[in-house]
């Protein structure tokens, strides 16, 4: 009883997570997260 107990609980909760990943927003976005920083070259200068 035990063992169907926990196969079920841990195959549920991987179900629930893939399903809520898939249907999520930006998962086929192509886009990467916007860099708000500002550009630096490498001694620490920003970039003209």
């Amino acid at each position: 009883m035990i063992d169907m107990l926990s196969l079920f609980l841990s195959h549920g909760l991987l179900l629930l997570m893939a399903w809520r990943l898939l249907s999520r927003g930006d998962l086929d976005d192509d886009k990467g997260p916007v860099d708000t920083r500002k550009q630096h070259n490498k001694w620490g200068a920003p970039d003209a």
